[in-house]
């Protein structure tokens, strides 16, 4: 058995360390979401926490870990008669990215119950967590019906499995840990809220900081043993400091006055709903036990908002968590003093060391910040950008600016960015066919979960049984196996599973036109905001998005496919435009793009937005090498969209003109909205080839 890195031994990382620990003081603070870069520690803190939880009683045979003092009257290996116990360290259960919804809250053994009519039930992971630790790598990786299924087990304190007619409860009671990076794709809000604290990690910029990381590190590798036994006096102190704030807690008070802060801090920083007071009053009430307090000081609510907080102001996937930490000093100051001792400045009483009771006199990580100001938040020019002055165009057709005026020859100077308009929420946009993708919000799909719609043999471990098929196999062979009694007979071969239908999630490649044609200032910042808002909907619908870019001579991939749609946001904002428009060579990017990610992830299928006004010009014959590349997308059956950017009274149609080249669908920017009066098919043609995998 591997010995983990010491919780005390971890460098820096304060408002991490302080914020497990107040869990494990007050589990009923409600688990705590880790966000950081990757190589921050967080995976180490946490598994490392698990060290210092105190042992726990446990009923003597129970797989789900009944308290013996109080052991839960349904629990499925009860009745307990008082008796035996046994203690054992708290476990740290990890729950995998790819588990199953049986692996997480247990399995019943269908063929007993079929055979048998007794309920054997399998526990899963929520029953092995029960009193403990459950931790989630990458939660924002997770399938969003098991999150949900967490998140309800750790708000109800049990796991319900209801399923074919048995019924199973069992109690379920864990501090909940998430780590997550951001740039792999965000949390729902609704999730978001559910952790009771989050925190930003990120690596030390501090030479000394960085050279003491690499040295505790190495060290721990070359000795774990060795190095634990040097951590055990400090181990062993901060595990006697949280018993002791867990006695602790139940005598701190939470004065009106601070109560009356929480509210108003909560209310100022306009958070949805009342988990957050709630939070804050518990986190507050932690800090004063952890501190040795038996009050609540205005330090303690001032923390706890820095804690608690942030996560939950945000609205979409594009605003930057954070507190302005002016404003929550100045509620603070307005609504404190009304109530006990509501002094502030300085640390919690107690020792004056960090939360890891080393002794170690680091100064704490700054709270979270305040929002930033991404590219978009930089001053627009008053002047108006020219054109592109593309010189080559199609036949009968020029490179038209603004109200539909050609635009002049000449250069190809590069334009600063534009801001993006206000995003809108936009029509649903699909991909034809039946697929197999990961599980999401936009295409239909063979999925695990969803409306039955079949049964079938089972190919491979039986997942979802169909009962009424399985019933119906079994039916006719009753007499030739001899059956006597109640039972019913059934053999595998019986077994059918269930076909069921859902909703897939799936890459949508973003191709924008970057070139002079579209540089127009009014025009560039609408199409942004087009693209913004077909962002936001791709990250509320689960899909992967990528965005590639053409101007000039050349096409570039801007990003690559990803989860993290705030990612391409902010490669969208501070996009550059100006030169030609080589639509030729944004197009075959794209293809290779699809073709590159069909090789990773064969089972998702793509979704092809190409933003233009449908222009092509620099190089020999630019209209005929568009098409043909446009032509590769419909051969391949790629689901494909062109969103026609055109403006002004004279209309050239190439933007419908190039839809066709590529089998698909081509829209206006004001078809686009979901509120608009023209229509537009939800399922966006494919060449024929609908339920072909493309990507």
């Amino acid at each position: 058995m591997s010995i983990p890195f010491p919780f005390t031994a971890v460098v820096g990382q304060d408002d991490l360390r302080l914020a497990l620990l107040l869990n494990a003081v007050s589990p009923a603070v409600g688990g705590v979401l880790v966000r950081g870069e990757k190589g921050t520690a967080k995976s180490t803190a946490v598994r490392a926490l698990s060290a210092l939880m105190p042992q726990v009683d446990v009923v003597s045979g129970c797989r789900f870990s009944c308290d013996p003092d109080s052991p839960d009257p349904g629990c499925p290996d009860g009745p307990h008669a008082p008796g035996a116990f046994a203690s054992r360290p708290a476990r740290m259960v990890e729950l995998p990215v790819g588990a199953s919804e049986d692996r997480l809250v247990g399995a019943l053994d269908i063929e007993r119950a079929l055979a048998e009519g007794v309920k054997a039930f399998e526990p899963g992971l929520l029953a092995d967590a029960h009193r403990g630790i459950l931790y989630v790598d990458e939660v924002n990786l997770l399938h969003d019906h098991l999150v949900d299924l967490l998140l309800d087990a750790a708000a109800m304190g049990a796991s319900y499995v209801e399923r074919e007619g048995v019924s199973v409860r069992h109690a379920s009671k864990f501090l909940l840990v998430g780590t997550m990076n951001p740039e792999e794709g965000e949390l729902r809000p609704q999730l978001l809220d559910r952790f009771g604290l989050t925190v930003e990690v990120a690596a030390s910029r501090e030479p000394d900081q960085r050279v003491e990381v690499v040295r505790r590190r190495l060290a721990h590798d070359d000795d774990p043993a060795g190095f634990a036994a040097r951590w055990a006096d400090e181990e062993a102190a901060v595990r006697a400091r949280i018993a002791a704030a867990r006695e602790l807690l139940p005598s701190v008070r939470l004065g009106d006055g601070a109560l009356r802060q929480i509210a108003a801090t909560c209310a100022a920083f306009e958070v949805d709903g009342m988990r957050a007071d709630i939070v804050m009053a518990r986190t507050a009430t932690a800090l004063a036990a952890w501190a040795g307090r038996t009050d609540v000081l205005e330090e303690d609510v001032r923390q706890a908002a820095l804690l608690a907080l942030p996560h939950r102001r945000r609205r979409n996937p594009f605003d930057a968590p954070g507190l302005d930490e002016d404003k929550l000093d100045e509620t603070l100051e307005e609504f404190g003093g009304q109530d006990g001792p509501q002094g502030g400045g300085g640390g919690p009483e107690g020792d004056g060391d960090g939360p890891d009771g080393d002794g170690d006199d680091d100064d704490p990580d700054p709270g979270p910040g305040g929002p930033g100001g991404g590219p978009g938040g930089q001053p627009e020019p008053d002047d108006a950008p020219r054109g592109d002055g593309d010189a080559a165009t199609p036949p009968g057709a020029g490179e038209a600016g603004e109200g539909g005026e050609p635009q002049p020859s000449g250069g190809s100077g590069e334009q600063s960015p534009v801001r993006a308009a206000e995003p809108f929420r936009t029509k649903v946009l699909s991909v034809p066919g039946l697929g197999e993708g990961a599980a999401g919000r936009r295409s239909r799909a063979r999925t695990e979960h969803g409306r039955t719609t079949g049964a079938h043999r089972p190919q491979g471990a039986l997942t979802k049984l169909h009962l009424a098929a399985t019933v119906r196999a079994a039916a006719p062979h009753q007499r030739a196996r001899g059956r006597s009694g109640r039972g019913l007979v059934v053999r595998r071969d019986d077994l059918r599973q269930a076909g069921r239908e859902g909703r897939e999630g799936n890459l949508v490649l973003f191709v924008v036109d970057a070139s002079g044609s579209m540089a127009a200032r009014q025009r560039m910042g609408a199409v942004k905001g087009a693209v913004l808002s077909l962002l936001l909907d791709a990250y509320q619908r689960r899909d992967k998005v990528g965005l590639v870019t053409f101007r000039g001579t050349t096409a570039d991939v801007a990003l690559p496919p990803t989860s993290s749609v705030d990612a391409a946001a902010a490669r969208l904002e501070s996009l550059p435009t100006g030169g030609r428009t080589p639509l030729a060579a944004g197009l075959l990017r794209a293809h290779e793009v699809l073709r590159v990610e069909r090789l990773r992830d064969p089972a998702r299928r793509a979704l092809v937005v190409v933003v233009t006004d449908g222009r092509a010009t620099g190089g020999p014959e630019p209209v005929a090498l568009a098409s043909r590349a446009a032509r590769l997308f419909a051969a391949d059956g790629v689901a494909s969209v062109v969103v026609d950017c055109e403006s002004g009274p004279v209309r050239l149609g190439l933007a419908g003109r190039l839809a066709g080249e590529l089998g698909g669908t081509a829209v206006t920017l004001d078809e686009l909205r979901a509120d608009s009066i023209a229509g537009l098919v939800k399922d966006v043609q494919g060449s024929g080839q609908h339920n072909r995998r493309v990507a």
